[in-house]
Order: structure tokens, then C-alpha cells, then sequence
């Protein structure tokens, strides 16, 4: 069967073929959501919060990109298996008939009208003769369909190549304006290292200050309590990944981007989330933040472009950004746009 899975991409018309719509066009809108060029602010500790902004945005295209290009893959590999099943069955039809060619070449060829002039019983023969028509008819018709279903998934595998390809394409941009954040980044943090201690130590404060005002608080109703069981054991793993390092794209065990940490931590509690924060912002039920318990998702920013896990106590477990390891901070450190109940 692995003989019929080598793909060759096909300059083909566009089909359009379920296997790929609309993969594209959430791609190019993920690179779109990117701004490529940075306004240069005066205050550099400006410059750094939107800098990891901007990045984490950038991740967040790269990972829905990464997320599509997978489900593509597999939907290709299903076709491919398809086609072999298919070409199997063509195969085996076409050996059939070959044999009952040759059963015919070997008595000789006779026409059918000879054949009943010196058939010894020509009842016999016309039945079996009409028998035989049948059977090659519906052969004949068997194979042919099965030639164009062949020829129908051959198209849908060639369309799904030529997606695939431009996809993948897509995948690379994305990577390739992720290493440019990744380079304003590290200019921002040389003009942040650059100040002097006070004023470095009063950005990390401020980074990781509360700023909300209907904030759960440590004494609510639901300050302790886990929303349910799966809840409390996504709560438990994302405390276990406490310290490792923020990795792009990752989603552990040994580094996490902000929502590789969220999905991880559910996984461990046999709960399937989406890789990104937009489509995690969706994957339960919306509840207000007043009323957030342990192992709700708290998405920030208006763009749901940050997600982490509410904890307990007005604090949320999450993955902050390059150079920052997996930490509690408040859960009023940014702007939050909605809290999700798995």
C-alpha cells in the first residue's frame, strides 16, 4: 500500500475540494493579524509590552498555521489510503478478467455461433453463455466505475498536494516574520537592560500588577474551589509545569508557548483543547470573571491573543513570554476579554 502514497504536487485547475477549503485563507489571515514593522515609542518599557504583543500574536498565527497544516496532512493521508484500497480492488478485478480471457484463448476462440452449432446440449450452452454475458457485463461496469472513482481521488490527492504545498508555504512566512519579532524583541530588552535597576524592577512590578476592579477575590464563593474534577487536574498539571521555560510553538512537557500550557494542562486531564488562544476562548462556556474558579481559562486582550489558567486567590498559572519562565501572576495583569469553563 505505501507504494500508492508518494504525493507529486499537480499544476491542475482548482477544484476546490473539501479536503482544503478555506485552509488558505485562514493562513494568509494569520499572517495578516501581524503587523510586520514596529512605531518606535520614546518610552522603551512601552516598546517591550508591545513588542511581546506582537510576538505573541506572531506565535499564535504560527501555531493556528501549524494546527491547519496537520489536519490537512491527515485528510491527505486518509485520501492516499483511499486510492490504494481502490487501486487493490481495480487490480484484483483486472487479474479476473485476465484469467477469463485466457480460459477463453485456450478453448479456442470459438464464435459463439459455431460454439452452439457443436455444443453436444444447446440449452446448456445458452445458459451458460447468457450467464457469462451477465458477468462480464457487470464486470465490465464494476471496472469502470471503479476506474472513475480512481481517477476522481487521483484529482482530490493531486488538489490536496498543491494545498498542502501552499500551505506549508504559508507556515514558512509565518516562521519567517516570527525570527523578526524575535529580533525586535531582543532590542527592546537591551534598551530594558539598559535602564537603570529601579526603573527595570518598577516595569516588572508593573507587568505583574492587578488592574482590574471586579476581580474574583481569595475569600469569593469560588476563590478555592475547581469548577470539576478535570478542572482541578488540568490546575494540578499546570502547576507541575511551574518554572519551565516560555518555547515558541511548544506545548510541552519541557516548554510551553501561552496556550501549548493551557492545552497541556487539560491533556493531562483527558481534555482535548484547540492549540490556539482564539479557539480556546471558545471551547466551553463563558462566564463572567467575578465569578472565575480554578481551571477556567482567563483570555486577555482584545484580540484573545494571551490565555492562562485561573488558579484560585485572583491568580492565573501561565507561560508570559520569552525569557519568562511558566509562573502565577495576577489575574488582572492585562486586559482580560472573557473567561472560559471547560
Amino acid at each position: 500500500m505505501g507504494s500508492h502514497r508518494r504525493l507529486a504536487p499537480s499544476p491542475g485547475p482548482d477544484r476546490g475540494t473539501t479536503v482544503a477549503v478555506g485552509l488558505l485563507s485562514v493562513a494568509a489571515a494569520a499572517l495578516g493579524a501581524v503587523p510586520a514593522t514596529a512605531t518606535p515609542h520614546e518610552d522603551p518599557r512601552t516598546e517591550v509590552d508591545r513588542l511581546y504583543a506582537e510576538a505573541e500574536r506572531a506565535t499564535e498565527a504560527y501555531n493556528k498555521a501549524d494546527e491547519r497544516a496537520d489536519t490537512l496532512r491527515g485528510q491527505v493521508n486518509a485520501a492516499q489510503d483511499e486510492i490504494a484500497r481502490q487501486q487493490d480492488r481495480v487490480n484484483g478485478m483486472r487479474q479476473s478478467l485476465g484469467s477469463l480471457a485466457g480460459a477463453q484463448y485456450r478453448s479456442g476462440g470459438l464464435d459463439p455461433s459455431l460454439a452452439l452449432l457443436f455444443s453436444a446440449d444447446p440449452e446448456d450452452y445458452l445458459e451458460r453463455a447468457s450467464v457469462l454475458d451477465r458477468l462480464t457485463a457487470r464486470r465490465a461496469g464494476e471496472l469502470k466505475g471503479l476506474q472513475e472513482a480512481v481517477r476522481t481521488l487521483d484529482q482530490d490527492r493531486a488538489e490536496a498536494s498543491r494545498k498542502l504545498g501552499e500551505l506549508d508555504r504559508s507556515r514558512k512566512a509565518v516562521a519567517a516574520h516570527k525570527k523578526t519579532v524575535e529580533h525586535k524583541l531582543a532590542q527592546a530588552r537591551r534598551l530594558l537592560n539598559a535602564l537603570p535597576d529601579d526603573e527595570r524592577a518598577a516595569h516588572e512590578r508593573a507587568a505583574r500588577s492587578g488592574r482590574g476592579a471586579d476581580l474574583p477575590g481569595p475569600d469569593g464563593p469560588d476563590g478555592a474551589t475547581a469548577a470539576s474534577g478535570r478542572a482541578a487536574a488540568a490546575v494540578a498539571a499546570a502547576r507541575s509545569a511551574l518554572g519551565k521555560p516560555y518555547a515558541w510553538g511548544a506545548n510541552g512537557p519541557s516548554g510551553f508557548d501561552c496556550s501549548g500550557l493551557t492545552q497541556w494542562s487539560y491533556a493531562q486531564a483527558g481534555v482535548a483543547l484547540p492549540r490556539t488562544s482564539q479557539a480556546q476562548r471558545y471551547a466551553g462556556t463563558q462566564v463572567p470573571l467575578s465569578r472565575a474558579r480554578p481551571g477556567d481559562l482567563v483570555v486577555y486582550r482584545t484580540d484573545a491573543g494571551h490565555v492562562g489558567m485561573y488558579v484560585g486567590n485572583g491568580q492565573v498559572i501561565h507561560a508570559p513570554y520569552p525569557g519568562a519562565p511558566v509562573r502565577y501572576d495576577p489575574v488582572g495583569m492585562m486586559p482580560v476579554s472573557s473567561v472560559t469553563r471547560v
